[in-house]
């Protein structure tokens, strides 16, 4: 009946936005991550720190990159900016370095926070009921921000060790 086709329509259409509301959520993750990253990358002395915080930006890009081509082909409008969070972050990494002795150790530990938020962005949506192959980008995208999560954490402690 139309009646029965109208609220198929409806619950794939409010279905589809939730689906798209979390996934801009997930590139306001990737670009305060390549923003928080950029940020860091600028005023950390270390160049092979320097380095790292350039790689870890590039792959926050290429994963909003890719989850804006998902929230388009599911007929969404993809976020493009960071989130206020996102914004409040990097203002504390700069506030931060002003007034720290060592602005690696603090860039690092900064970094850590970020990528701490990020994860708990990702655990969120994989445990949302997301489209199966949406499913596997956002899942191989969390193994990503783990990784990074934890090469960060390795490096400050590192540092921390040697200070």
């Amino acid at each position: 009946s139309a009646i029965g086709l109208a609220i198929l329509v409806l619950l794939f259409r409010n279905k589809s936005n939730i689906n798209v509301d979390e996934l801009n959520t997930l590139i306001e993750t990737c670009k305060d991550g390549e923003y928080g990253f950029r940020t860091s990358a600028e005023r950390v002395k270390s160049a092979e720190l320097r380095q790292v915080f350039n790689s870890r930006a590039e792959e926050c890009r290429q994963g909003a990159t890719e989850l804006q081509s998902i929230v388009t082909r599911l007929g969404g409008k993809p976020d493009t900016g960071s989130s206020a969070t996102g914004t409040l972050h990097r203002g504390w990494v700069k506030l931060k370095e002003a007034i720290s002795g060592d602005s690696d150790l603090a860039a690092l530990e900064e970094c850590e926070r970020g990528e701490d938020a990020a994860l708990e962005r990702y655990r969120d949506a994989i445990k949302k009921a997301l489209p199966s192959d949406v499913a596997t980008v956002v899942q191989r995208q969390y193994e990503g921000v783990k990784r990074n999560h934890d090469q960060i954490r390795t490096l400050r402690d590192q540092m921390r060790s040697t200070a």
